[in-house]
């Protein structure tokens, strides 16, 4: 059996994403791992960072990227793609470059891959989700945030990322643009692995979510909307008291070890008090979705109730 991982990502670091971090963290798990490495920014230095792992199981792939030919979001799915074009292994991990596995799950995802490998009504495989806010201490235990994911696929040429590269389908046929499609597309049958998903994108200071959120809303809806709503002060970053967070009181995998150590915007954060009622609320924040979270945690056993589910999930 043999395992890739992969990724992409474009002006990773000025961006503040852990990029060296989340490859380090399968590095041991996997036979090779791909990069979809965008034409990033003179002033950025992912590739350094990247190159700095100094380990022959990691492959860059340069890429050019157009948001014009592949607009709302799919140049992620694109450039994702990409990626696992190259990739050879029988199982292919996926990783975003915010995204981080805990080295205590590496024996269980191989384990579950060895399993699974001659099931070929599995296509992949579901992870659950940890989503850090604010700092490396709180998380968004909420019904607003996808609690699950698809971050292990088949190596088969009809799977294919989808919409904006949050998860995947499979797609016959497909014509390499429309990554949004909905007809003839189909969700992937997958299994469960007992193992998260340490995900870092909502960390980090408050002017760099504000360029970084800024830039993928770039992706998605243009320069001309997004200037228009940075003019509103809509990316402006606050976010919140974070003692209606979850507290994490558990370890950080070793790889983030360095990355944490550079957390320096306590002062810039708010550990209790009352929201500011002048700034945009978070949809985690919405009196609907907090009812339905204060259910799904004290009476379901973090169940969820009802949402889009883009997956059919098997008992196996």
């Amino acid at each position: 059996m043999k395992i890739s991982g992969f990724t992409m990502c474009k002006n990773a670091d000025k961006l503040y994403y852990p990029i060296k971090e989340s490859i380090e963290s399968i590095l041991p798990i996997v036979d090779e791992f791909v990069v979809a490495l965008g034409n990033c920014d003179k002033d950025d230095k992912t590739r350094e960072r990247i190159e700095s792992i100094k380990s022959d199981k990691v492959r860059i792939i340069d890429t050019i990227w157009d948001i014009e030919k592949y607009s709302r979001g799919t140049e992620n799915a694109h450039q994702t793609d990409i990626a696992k074009s190259h990739c050879t292994g029988d199982w292919l991990i996926y990783l975003q470059a915010d995204e981080v596995i805990h080295e205590k799950y590496h024996e269980t995802i191989v384990n579950r891959c060895k399993e699974l490998l001659n099931d070929k009504e599995i296509e992949g495989l579901l992870f659950k989700y940890k989503h850090f806010w604010g700092d490396y201490e709180h998380w968004q235990n909420s019904h607003a945030w996808y609690q699950k994911e698809i971050r292990i696929i088949r190596n088969n040429p009809e799977i294919h990322s989808w919409e904006s590269a949050q998860s995947f389908r499979r797609i016959p046929n497909f014509d390499g643009v429309d990554y949004r499609q909905q007809k003839n597309t189909f969700k992937l049958k997958v299994a469960r692995v007992n193992a998260e998903i340490y995900h870092y994108g909502w960390v980090r200071p408050p002017h760099l979510m504000k360029t970084k959120n800024k830039a993928l809303a770039t992706i998605h809806k243009g320069e001309a909307k997004v200037q228009e709503l940075d003019n509103k002060k809509y990316f402006d970053m606050d976010y919140g008291p974070l003692n209606k967070a979850e507290v994490f009181k558990e370890t950080h995998p070793a790889v983030m070890k360095e990355w944490i150590a550079k957390f320096d915007w306590q002062d810039k954060l708010q550990y209790s008090g009352k929201v500011n009622k002048d700034r945009v609320k978070f949809k985690h924040e919405r009196i609907k979705y907090k009812l339905a979270s204060f259910i799904e945690n004290n009476f379901l056993g973090g169940r969820t109730i009802g949402g889009f589910k883009n997956y059919i999930l098997l008992r196996r």
